[in-house]
Protein backbone atom coordinates (compact mmCIF):
# COMPACT_ATOMS: atom_id res chain seq x y z
CA UNK A 1 0.00 0.00 0.00
CA UNK A 2 1.43 3.77 -1.10
CA UNK A 3 1.64 5.91 2.16
CA UNK A 4 -0.85 8.38 0.30
CA UNK A 5 -3.16 5.22 1.01
CA UNK A 6 -1.81 4.65 4.54
CA UNK A 7 -2.24 8.34 5.26
CA UNK A 8 -6.07 8.09 4.12
CA UNK A 9 -7.00 5.33 6.31
CA UNK A 10 -6.07 7.17 9.22
CA UNK A 11 -7.74 8.94 11.81
CA UNK A 12 -7.87 13.01 12.21
CA UNK A 13 -6.20 14.01 15.56
CA UNK A 14 -9.39 15.11 17.29
CA UNK A 15 -10.90 11.30 16.76
CA UNK A 16 -7.37 9.62 18.21
CA UNK A 17 -7.87 12.06 21.53
CA UNK A 18 -11.41 11.92 21.64
CA UNK A 19 -11.30 7.58 21.40
CA UNK A 20 -8.27 7.66 23.88
CA UNK A 21 -8.49 4.91 26.96
CA UNK A 22 -4.97 5.37 28.68
CA UNK A 23 -3.09 8.66 28.83
CA UNK A 24 -5.58 11.40 27.50
CA UNK A 25 -5.37 13.31 30.33
CA UNK A 26 -1.54 13.55 30.07
CA UNK A 27 -1.75 14.25 26.92
CA UNK A 28 -3.93 16.75 27.05
CA UNK A 29 -1.85 18.14 29.84
CA UNK A 30 0.98 18.08 27.63
CA UNK A 31 -0.70 20.25 25.22
CA UNK A 32 -2.06 22.50 27.33
CA UNK A 33 1.70 23.39 28.73
CA UNK A 34 3.89 23.11 25.72
CA UNK A 35 4.53 26.61 24.33
CA UNK A 36 5.83 26.40 20.92
CA UNK A 37 8.28 29.29 20.36
CA UNK A 38 8.84 31.70 18.30
CA UNK A 39 10.72 29.89 15.52
CA UNK A 40 11.56 31.26 11.84
CA UNK A 41 12.03 27.50 11.26
CA UNK A 42 8.42 26.98 11.54
CA UNK A 43 7.63 29.35 8.52
CA UNK A 44 9.97 27.86 6.54
CA UNK A 45 8.35 24.50 6.80
CA UNK A 46 4.95 26.07 6.27
CA UNK A 47 5.80 27.07 2.67
CA UNK A 48 6.42 23.37 2.45
CA UNK A 49 2.83 21.06 1.93
CA UNK A 50 3.18 18.41 3.94
CA UNK A 51 1.83 15.61 6.03
CA UNK A 52 2.64 13.09 8.40
CA UNK A 53 1.36 9.81 9.23
CA UNK A 54 1.59 8.98 13.04
CA UNK A 55 2.08 5.17 14.17
CA UNK A 56 0.87 5.24 18.04
CA UNK A 57 -1.17 3.88 20.21
CA UNK A 58 -2.51 5.70 23.52
CA UNK A 59 -0.80 3.38 26.31
CA UNK A 60 2.11 5.02 25.06
CA UNK A 61 4.21 6.89 27.21
CA UNK A 62 6.35 8.14 24.39
CA UNK A 63 3.55 9.00 22.45
CA UNK A 64 1.70 10.61 25.37
CA UNK A 65 4.70 13.22 25.10
CA UNK A 66 5.54 13.30 21.32
CA UNK A 67 2.10 13.60 19.83
CA UNK A 68 1.09 17.17 21.27
CA UNK A 69 3.87 18.34 20.50
CA UNK A 70 3.86 17.40 16.94
CA UNK A 71 0.08 18.37 16.57
CA UNK A 72 1.25 22.21 17.55
CA UNK A 73 4.31 22.05 14.91
CA UNK A 74 1.54 20.74 12.55
CA UNK A 75 -0.55 23.50 13.47
CA UNK A 76 1.88 26.32 12.83
CA UNK A 77 2.89 24.58 9.76
CA UNK A 78 -0.35 23.83 8.58
CA UNK A 79 0.64 20.26 8.16
CA UNK A 80 -1.94 17.36 7.80
CA UNK A 81 -1.81 14.65 10.34
CA UNK A 82 -3.45 11.03 10.42
CA UNK A 83 -3.25 8.69 12.92
CA UNK A 84 -3.05 5.22 12.83
CA UNK A 85 -2.56 2.59 15.77
CA UNK A 86 0.37 0.80 15.71
CA UNK A 87 -1.26 -2.56 16.62
CA UNK A 88 -4.01 -2.40 13.81
CA UNK A 89 -1.38 -1.46 11.05
CA UNK A 90 1.38 -3.98 11.50
CA UNK A 91 2.49 -3.89 8.02
CA UNK A 92 3.21 -0.44 7.91
CA UNK A 93 5.17 -0.43 11.14
CA UNK A 94 7.29 -2.90 10.33
CA UNK A 95 8.14 -0.94 7.84
CA UNK A 96 9.34 1.25 10.73
CA UNK A 97 11.20 -0.81 12.97
CA UNK A 98 13.65 0.99 15.31
CA UNK A 99 17.02 -0.53 15.23
CA UNK A 100 15.46 -3.20 12.73
CA UNK A 101 13.65 -5.11 14.90
CA UNK A 102 11.32 -2.87 17.35
CA UNK A 103 8.03 -2.10 17.23
CA UNK A 104 8.25 1.18 19.15
CA UNK A 105 6.08 4.21 18.68
CA UNK A 106 5.36 7.23 17.77
CA UNK A 107 6.81 7.20 14.82
CA UNK A 108 6.13 10.13 12.75
CA UNK A 109 6.32 9.65 8.86
CA UNK A 110 6.39 12.78 7.25
CA UNK A 111 5.55 13.27 3.79
CA UNK A 112 5.43 15.40 0.80
CA UNK A 113 2.00 16.48 -1.55
CA UNK A 114 2.95 13.65 -3.83
CA UNK A 115 3.23 11.38 -0.97
CA UNK A 116 6.90 10.48 -1.25
CA UNK A 117 8.60 10.09 2.41
CA UNK A 118 10.86 12.79 2.85
CA UNK A 119 11.79 12.37 6.79
CA UNK A 120 10.99 10.06 9.49
CA UNK A 121 11.31 10.53 13.18
CA UNK A 122 10.50 8.71 16.31
CA UNK A 123 10.19 7.18 19.32
CA UNK A 124 12.27 9.22 21.34
CA UNK A 125 14.66 12.60 20.99
CA UNK A 126 18.24 11.41 21.40
CA UNK A 127 18.48 13.71 25.18
CA UNK A 128 15.24 11.80 26.18
CA UNK A 129 16.56 8.67 25.26
CA UNK A 130 19.64 9.48 27.65
CA UNK A 131 17.39 10.58 30.43
CA UNK A 132 14.97 6.90 30.07
CA UNK A 133 18.36 5.05 29.84
CA UNK A 134 19.20 6.29 33.00
CA UNK A 135 16.03 5.77 34.69
CA UNK A 136 15.61 2.41 33.25
CA UNK A 137 19.78 1.72 34.17
CA UNK A 138 18.98 1.85 38.38
CA UNK A 139 16.30 -1.43 37.61
CA UNK A 140 17.12 -4.69 39.08
CA UNK A 141 17.38 -7.76 37.53
CA UNK A 142 14.19 -9.24 36.14
CA UNK A 143 14.20 -12.17 38.24
CA UNK A 144 15.23 -10.18 41.44
CA UNK A 145 12.15 -10.38 43.94
CA UNK A 146 11.41 -6.42 43.71
CA UNK A 147 11.75 -6.40 39.98
CA UNK A 148 8.20 -5.74 39.57
CA UNK A 149 7.96 -3.05 42.14
CA UNK A 150 10.80 -1.25 41.04
CA UNK A 151 9.45 -1.84 37.69
CA UNK A 152 6.65 0.11 37.99
CA UNK A 153 8.19 3.00 40.18
CA UNK A 154 10.11 3.86 37.18
CA UNK A 155 7.48 3.46 34.60
CA UNK A 156 5.24 6.03 37.55
CA UNK A 157 8.56 8.08 37.73
CA UNK A 158 9.14 8.61 33.14
CA UNK A 159 5.22 9.38 32.71
CA UNK A 160 5.61 11.99 35.27
CA UNK A 161 8.76 13.31 33.92
CA UNK A 162 7.13 13.16 30.62
CA UNK A 163 4.66 15.01 31.93
CA UNK A 164 6.08 17.83 34.15
CA UNK A 165 9.47 18.34 32.18
CA UNK A 166 9.54 21.16 30.42
CA UNK A 167 13.07 20.18 29.05
CA UNK A 168 12.10 17.39 27.87
CA UNK A 169 9.12 18.65 26.09
CA UNK A 170 11.69 20.86 24.62
CA UNK A 171 13.98 18.37 23.98
CA UNK A 172 11.06 16.82 21.55
CA UNK A 173 10.65 19.90 19.85
CA UNK A 174 14.08 20.62 18.72
CA UNK A 175 14.83 16.72 17.61
CA UNK A 176 11.63 17.16 15.62
CA UNK A 177 12.38 20.25 13.98
CA UNK A 178 15.58 19.77 13.36
CA UNK A 179 14.34 16.36 11.76
CA UNK A 180 12.41 18.16 9.20
CA UNK A 181 14.35 20.84 8.25
CA UNK A 182 17.22 18.84 7.28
Amino acid sequence: MTLNKWFAKGMSPETYIENMQQHKENLQHIYEHFNIPDDERLETLADRPSRVIVLTEDWCGDAMVNVPILLHIAEKTNMDVSMLLRDSNLELMDQYLTNGKSRSIPIFIFLDENGNEVAKWGPRAPEVQAKVDGLFSNLPAKDAPDYEEKWKATLSALTQMFREDEKVRNDVYESIINTLVK
